[in-house]
């Protein structure tokens, strides 16, 4: 289980960490769980208090190589049993009648992808790390220094009640895109914020089916509607910023009327199910992943558009690479905080990401304008995708994660205990 912290210690000795992970949301936490049942020891250090944590209304589209990786952790099953599940995924433009439509059959499996609420996935792993016990949990509690000390990092923890000084081999920065691990690291990020925000909530429907993820581009931005248990669905709604906001604050029967016509009223009579959440959209690509002790994953060193339901999946994807990476290092007796290990990492996930992060700026961008003629070269696009089989496989192996290099969880020198 978590262990409890006294109050007093020996940094030097009981406080030495392989490796500190500042960050307990998802991506921090699928680290910390892929990483552990190998024998290293952990610290995790969050400044929301768990209960707070899983009270975040948001759902997330899970590809099926995140469902692999999950499963592979043995956390898979709490997942799924709460978790939406869509057998079709449909694309199409504005009111243009043509939809494209990708199968299972496609692929061989029986779904294309899940769509996992925030504090199913947080509770599901917290769960499977309680019961290690090479778990150390800083919680709440903020990082206030770090400082690199020849063969490990000094890293200054305040809680509430005192302050404590660990020791680590390799600090992770899980902290999100306004990292400040990754600021003290003096590392610099490239990017930009669109002219767009979106609007995030959950809404109930009475439509007959419930398997079906839909993409809607519009000339303001693309809608992505995500099928969840019992009826919802999650909608994440791209408009630019005045529009956004005004989608945010009008009253709740209006709202839904545009809702209703924006979604051609496929999901036939709406409620609401949750707040509207406003947030803002960004690209960003970190120039490095990695520093001598220290390594950046999810959101601290990448962000990207919503469209296609990436962001999270990279983040998740980022992790068990490194779990990877670390995990082999050790077997082979090297240290795991040598920057040459962890440009292994940097190496493997820094250009498949950027793929990723291009791939969302250009369908934004293509699709987000009235503009004739990329009107005419997106729905010529969308129309090869459609009878073009080849191409559309290629795509939907894109979509789900099945395209470039995969993190392999279950090597034979892994003894995970159920």
């Amino acid at each position: 289980m978590v262990q409890t912290l006294p109050d007093s210690f020996n940094a030097t000795s009981d406080y030495h960490y392989d490796l500190v992970i500042v960050g307990g949301g998802i991506v921090g936490l699928t680290l910390a769980a892929a990483l552990t049942p190998v024998g290293f020891k952990v610290a995790i250090v969050e400044t929301k208090p768990f209960a707070q944590a899983t009270t975040q209304r948001r759902a997330y589209a899970m590809s099926l190589l995140s469902s692999r990786i999950f499963a592979s952790i043995g956390i898979w099953k709490e997942i799924i049993t709460e978790s939406g599940k869509f057998q079709q995924i449909r694309l199409s433009d504005g009111d243009d009648r043509s939809v494209v439509k990708f199968q299972p059959q496609e692929l061989g499996t029986e779904y294309l992808g899940y769509v996992s609420e925030h504090g199913t996935i947080l509770k599901a792993l917290h769960q499977y790390l309680v019961k290690l016990p090479n778990i150390d949990w800083f919680n709440p509690a903020e990082v206030i220094d770090v400082s690199e000390k020849g063969s490990d990092v000094d890293i200054t923890v305040q809680t509430e009640a005192k302050q404590y000084q660990l020791q680590s081999q390799l600090v992770i920065g899980a902290d999100g895109a306004r990292s400040r691990l990754r600021q003290w690291a003096g590392i610099q990020t490239r990017g930009w914020k669109y002219w767009q925000s979106c609007v995030a909530f959950t809404i109930k429907h009475s439509a007959v089916r419930n398997d079906i993820a839909f993409e809607r581009f519009w000339n303001t931005g693309p809608m992505g509607v995500l099928p969840l248990p019992g009826n919802r669905c999650q909608i994440v709604w791209t408009a630019p910023h005045a529009q956004a906001k005004r989608l945010e604050s009008i009253d709740e029967a209006t709202f839904l009327s545009e809702l209703t016509a924006r979604t051609g009223g496929l999901l036939g009579e709406l409620t609401l199910a949750s707040d509207r959440t406003l947030f803002p959209v960004q690209l960003m690509q970190s120039d490095r992943y990695v520093k001598s002790r220290l390594a950046l994953v999810g959101d601290a060193a990448h962000c990207c558009h919503p469209v296609g339901g990436q962001g999270l999946n990279l983040g998740i994807r980022d992790a068990a690479s490194l779990a990877q990476i670390l995990a082999e290092a050790k077997s082979q007796g090297e240290d795991i905080g040598n920057l040459n290990v962890l440009k292994r990492y940097e190496h493997w996930r820094k250009r498949e990401n950027l793929a990723i992060l291009g791939f969302t700026d250009i369908l934004d961008r293509l699709f987000s304008n009235n503009f004739f003629p990329l009107v005419i070269i997106r729905r010529f696009g969308l129309w090869l995708l459609k009878y073009l089989t080849p191409l559309k496989v290629f795509s939907l192996k894109l979509m789900v994660g099945f395209l470039g290099r995969k993190p392999r969880l279950s090597w034979e020198t892994l003894v995970r205990s159920s």
